[in-house]
């Protein structure tokens, strides 16, 4: 099963409930959690994994042989996202906007042009004391775009197997902390996703970035559930908007002083308040009931 914990809004405690999920259901099966927001990815600052492995990410950049190339400008033509121009009988190649298609390669008459792996961020993942998979992705400072990172997290493999967590002995859990946003990285953490919770507060900011998240997570046509953080720090109609998209409330976290002063030691959501952990527990049984069918 793969869950991923999202929210059109950051800072809205995505990391929270991921990180509590993941320590619940460690409990009973295999866990692995990706931390898929590769500009500040935070979760092991809550899980405190051992780091035993990681690699590079790189995207292939064209590259341009000036003795071949004739100026004809057809690699420009054909780029879709303006990453070549001829100036001066030239080709320039401008690698923050190219997106690594190859159709520059393919269309070039006089094979002028090769591609080169750039370095645009990196694979970290490790162990932690419960026995949870963590990996995160890590971009690049000055890298535009971190797609590339962020598809080769989801294909990285747990540190303790040789295989891929869709071969491993059921029953097994991936929980995908997503980037906040609504933005194509949001989309492509979902991808691939069997349930999706939504963290929000009853705010109006609140109440209007879970607006622009539900209307992508309906779009890709999957099972959602929201759970509310900070309940009573605002009055925003969440609950109403809930009924009327008919997104079931899972669950609510209270504003407490005690919580926020505990996360910001690092200190995990069941760590600083034990006694949420029947309640997390409860959620993570209605997500593989509800998924499974059962």
């Amino acid at each position: 099963m793969r869950v991923v914990v999202a929210s059109g809004k950051g800072g809205t405690g995505k990391t929270t409930l991921a990180t509590a999920l993941a320590q619940v259901a460690a409990e009973t099966q295999a866990v692995r959690v990706l931390d898929c927001d590769v500009e500040a990815p935070n979760a092991a600052l809550f899980l405190h994994p051992q780091w035993s492995s990681g690699a590079e990410v790189t995207r292939p950049v064209p590259r341009v042989d000036a003795e071949r190339c004739t100026a004809c400008g057809r690699c420009a033509e054909v780029c879709r996202f303006n990453a070549l121009a001829v100036v001066a009988g030239s080709v320039l190649v401008f690698d923050d906007l190219c997106h690594g298609c190859g159709r520059c390669t393919w269309i070039c008459p006089e094979q002028a042009i090769h591609e080169e792996p750039l370095t645009v961020g990196q694979i970290e993942a490790g162990r932690t004391p419960e026995g949870i998979d963590l990996a995160q992705g890590l971009l690049r400072i000055g890298q535009p775009m971190g797609l590339p990172v962020l598809r080769a997290l989801k294909h990285w493999p747990p540190t303790t197997a040789s295989v891929s967590v869709s071969a491993r002995p059921s029953p097994w859990i991936e929980i995908r902390d997503a980037p906040p946003g609504a933005s194509c990285p949001v989309v492509e953490t979902l991808r691939g996703a069997d349930a999706v919770i939504l963290v929000t507060e009853p705010t109006a900011f609140g109440l209007h970035d879970l607006r622009q998240v539900v209307g992508i997570v309906q779009e890709l046509g999957l099972p959602a559930w929201v759970v509310i953080n900070r309940d009573g720090i605002g009055e925003a109609p969440i609950a109403a908007y809930c009924a009327e998209q008919g997104l079931p409330i899972a669950l609510r976290l209270p504003l407490e002083r005690r919580l926020a002063e505990a996360l910001a030691r690092g200190q995990s959501l069941l760590a600083a308040a034990p006694e949420y952990r029947p309640a997390i527990r409860h959620l993570l049984e209605r997500l593989r009931c509800e998924v499974s069918g059962a």
